[in-house]
Formats: C-alpha cells, structure tokens, sequence
C-alpha cells in the first residue's frame, strides 16, 4: 500500500497521502478514486469553484457506517466544515477574507486553479461549499441560487414539478437558470446576476421569489422557515442567500454510501432523470460526452430590479415583510420575531 504519490494537476506538483486509504467501503473507492473523479471533471469544478471562497466539507475518515458530521451544536462527529484556510496549504493556494454575520472575519480558500481542488481532496474533502461572491466583489453576490428543498412527504419528483414553474417564473423575469441536482433530493437552479446588490438584497429578492411560487403553487411550495409549518411540500430555502450560507457546488460528491455527485442539466433532461443517474461512476463518462451543462453561466448576468419590486409591492400591498434568518444570526433589522410557532405565548385575556 503506497503512503503517498506525487501528481501533476497543471503546473503543480499535488502529493496524495496514503492514496489506497477507502473514502467510500461499500463500492471501495480510495482517496486516489476520488482525486481522480475530480480531475476527470476539471473544467466543471473549476468553473464552479473559480475565485470564489469555498468552504470545505472535509471527510478525512471517509464515509463509513455511523460517521456523523459536526455541527455548530456537536462538534464531536468524524466529519467537518471547513471554513478558514487549512494550516499549512501551499503558497500557491489562494484566500479571500469573508466576513461573517457577527462580525468576525476569517482567510477562505479562493480557488484559481484544479490543483487546488486535488490539494482539497487529499485533506479529506468530498464536497465544495463555495459563496455567490467573487474574490474582488465578496459582499455583492453573482448568483441568486434557488434551493428546491423536499420536505418529508415529497421527493425529487415533486420539485422537478416545482422547477418547472420557476423556471416559467424566471422567464417572465427575463432571467436565465442554470439546473442542477443537489446530490440528494433536491434541486437548485442557480440565475447569475449582477454583482451590484447587497446579500440583504438579494435575500429580499429570494423571499419575493418564494412568496411568488407559493401564490401559483399554494399545494405544492411553502416558505416557511419553521418545518412544523411547511407540510408536505416543496421548500424554498431562501435562506441560502443569507451571508455564510452556501449550497454544495456543481460536481461534488455528496457522503452517501452511493457515492452520488451534484450534476448540472439541461432544462429539457429535468424530468427524465434521477438524483441516481449520477455518482463518481457515471459523471465522469457523461461529462466526456456532454462537457460541462453550465459552461455559459457567466456569460449573461441579470439584474434583480423585477424582484425588489415584488418584494416592495408584498410588503406595502399584504403586509409581506421579512423573514426569519437562521438561528447562528444576530437579530438583523426588520426581521420579525425569530419564535418558534408553537412556542409562541398567547396573549394574556384576563
């Protein structure tokens, strides 16, 4: 069993430690399968990582029956997000300093070229976890990204049903999305825009997309940020436009047994596929066939002027104002109180 290889990604020498070691028992692939799904997909991950801070989920142990991934409540689990630079990377491995909502900043990877995803990858990392911002603009997002969440009930499927009518939503917009599979249930379309509106912006024109899907689809969509309210329905998680929060990038395997990857696609091919079409057996040989379904996304940006108008016209015509945001946030201006429905106290009568 070799304790290490040296690779040559570009103009970078990338060493591969203890490269047999299986990230994924039930179909035995190794840390060195990995490396090499990754680079058999080069242009896409790059072009979905390209200087933009990336946040990495790190698997250095695999995905092994029982591994648990930490959270900011348990932080005793195998696995773990990664958000300031590793100690130790390469010089030739690039940072942005991202600012989080409280305040504190920190030095993120700034991917610039596939060596650094092959660097990643040796570290344990299976799925990349960049902002909508670029390195130069990192407060002004570039991508409205919209997350078709199913909740229990529902299944990829029902959002297929969904994508369809935001995509016909989009287009009286006059915005372009870009599809893909979330390596789970899900899917997300992700609309370039122009990086010129502020993430408190741009969350704005989320809610006003969400609200807008919920009139046309009142039985099928919800966006409701308290699950005790969303019902059997397809969420809008329009929270994931809120500052620090991001969505597994295109061509990242997710830590399932199957070893499942987010693939984009093409609008005409979202009804006849399956979140099992693709995994880091079959991505690779599709993406030699088809190249990268999202090659153009930068080409065309949009701007989200038609949203903040809806935005405006829910808050002064049905009283629509803000949501809540997540739960790590400080109470942010105009948000409204961040209870729990059944927690909330009824009013004293007597």
């Amino acid at each position: 069993m070799a304790s290490a290889e040296e690779i040559t990604v570009g103009a970078r020498s990338v060493r591969i430690s203890n490269p047999d070691k299986v990230y994924f028992p039930e179909h035995g692939l190794t840390k060195r399968d990995i490396v090499s799904y990754f680079l058999s997909v080069g242009d896409g991950i790059l072009r979905a990582l390209r200087n933009r801070p990336t946040t990495l989920e790190r698997w250095p142990g695999g995905v092994f029956e029982g591994a648990r991934l930490s959270t900011r409540q348990d932080n005793t689990g195998d696995a773990f997000f990664q958000k300031r630079v590793p100690k130790g990377a390469p010089e030739w491995v690039q940072t942005a300093r991202i600012a989080f909502p409280s305040g504190r900043t920190a030095d993120e990877i700034c991917p610039t070229e596939l060596a650094v995803v092959a660097w990643a990858v040796n570290l344990g990392t299976l799925t990349f976890h960049p902002w909508p911002v670029r390195g130069h603009a990192l407060d002004n997002p570039d991508q409205l990204r919209i997350d078709l969440d199913p909740q229990p009930g529902t299944d990829f499927a029902d959002a297929v049903r969904v994508a369809g009518a935001a995509r016909a939503l989009l287009t009286e917009l006059g915005m372009t999305g870009w599809p893909k599979t979330s390596g789970g249930r899900g899917l997300h379309i992700y609309v370039p825009i122009r990086p010129q509106w502020t993430f408190t912006e741009v969350r704005r024109a989320a809610i006003a997309f969400g609200r807008e899907l919920t009139r046309r689809m009142p039985d099928h969509v919800t966006i409701a940020w308290w699950k005790e309210e969303r019902g059997a329905k397809i969420f809008i998680d329009y929270n994931q436009m809120a500052r620090d929060r991001t969505i597994a990038s295109a061509y990242s395997v997710r830590p399932t047994a199957a070893a499942r990857v987010s693939a984009p696609l093409r609008w005409d091919e979202v009804t006849a596929v399956t979140p099992a079409d693709f995994d880091v057996f079959t991505m690779p040989a599709r993406f030699a066939d088809v190249g990268d379904l999202h090659d153009g996304i930068d080409d065309d940006a949009h701007s989200i002027e038609a949203l903040l108008e809806m935005a405006e016209r829910d808050d002064r015509d049905h009283g629509l104002g803000d949501l809540p945001y997540p739960p790590e946030y400080p109470k942010m201006p105009g948000e409204p109180m961040r209870v729990q429905p059944s927690r909330k106290r009824e009013p004293d009568t007597s």
